[in-house]
């Protein structure tokens, strides 16, 4: 009896386990909890790491967490990675990490104090940490753009790498998007061949959030659309043969379902490394919420038809399964 009894415990045991991790991946989005928008998610050494903007108001938005998973289900929080005490000229409002790893060292670029014409103090700046978990601290000791060129306000940065190695700093708010071509140690940048330092890049209805990657030796460009506190935020693309385009706008990809959430947008794509899956991680905010910063972290699966282009995104509550890396 004591064997049956045991049996049946066992078997009643495996079957919660089983039906808890089928929970688990059931309902995958939001990834994590809390209030996080604009994330970045990239891959170091067969991890994935998602560097978020803490969703709060601007004064109480002075610090970053990090999540790392090996799965792209079941996620570490990593605590203020960067505070603003560890960046003097920043005082207010620190959003939108984008970050690189460069010769074993991690530099996390992030905007800072929502600065609104030349004389104010802010822009983007650049943190350095030896792990991607950190703790940063402040590279430059001031701002790496502090000023309004183009009309792009100096915020929502992206770190591009190029084919050949070079790396650009895409970015800009108030609907105008710059690209400048960084210098090897991030301290600031090579003028292009016309002397120029910044050119814009701006494409049809660009509002924010741009995101770069490369399929097929196609440049993906991408950005986002629409008001972030309102619900037509939504993202948007386009394809050139250079990062410097021209980018003519296709259409947009990703926006609100009112059946689930509203206000999709400020994105970054993933590639699973030696397959074909590329995944979309994005903000949203959930239906019972009206505060601009009740917004969440969720994840989709990114499908191309057979010509290359995207195909439009379907959020869900459901996320997506389980990925590892090999």
């Amino acid at each position: 009896m004591k064997n049956i009894f045991y049996f049946l415990v066992v078997i009643s045991f495996s079957k919660a386990i089983a039906q808890s991790d089928l929970n688990q991946t059931k309902n995958n989005n939001p990834i994590f909890k809390g209030w996080y928008a604009d994330p970045e998610a990239i891959i170091f050494d067969k991890t994935y790491w998602v560097y978020p903007t803490f969703s709060a108001p601007y004064e109480k938005q002075v610090f970053f967490d990090a999540f790392s998973s090996k799965d792209l289900v079941h996620w570490t929080k990593h605590e203020k990675i960067l505070d603003s005490s560890a960046v003097k000229w920043a005082k207010k409002a620190i959003w939108a990490p984008s970050i690189i790893k460069h010769k074993n060292k991690y530099f996390l670029f992030f905007g800072a104090n929502d600065i609104q014409n030349d004389n104010e103090v802010g822009g983007i700046g650049v943190a350095v940490a030896s792990k991607p978990e950190g703790p940063y601290k402040d590279y430059l000791g001031k701002p790496l753009v502090d000023k309004f060129y183009n009309g792009a306000q100096p915020i929502d940065q992206f770190v591009f790498k190029d084919k050949d190695g070079q790396c650009y700093l895409i970015y800009g708010g108030w609907r105008h998007c710059n690209i400048a071509k960084l210098k090897p140690d991030y301290t600031g940048f090579i003028p292009f061949e016309d002397q120029t330092v910044f050119k814009e890049i701006t494409p049809e209805n660009y509002v924010e959030g741009p995101f770069m990657f490369i399929k097929n030796n196609k440049y993906y460009f991408m950005w986002s659309e629409g008001g972030w506190i309102g619900p037509d935020y939504c993202v948007a693309y386009a394809i050139a043969d250079s990062p410097m385009g021209p980018f003519k706008r296709i259409g947009k990809i990703l926006e609100q379902d009112p059946k689930i959430a509203v206000g999709a947008g400020h994105h970054s794509i993933i590639k699973i490394p030696n397959s074909e899956k590329y995944y979309i991680v994005y903000h949203r905010r959930p239906l019972t919420e009206t505060h601009a910063n009740s917004r969440e972290t969720c994840m989709e699966e990114l499908h191309f038809d057979e010509n290359g282009f995207i195909k439009p995104v379907t959020i869900t509550n459901e996320g997506v399964k389980a990925q590892f890396i090999k």
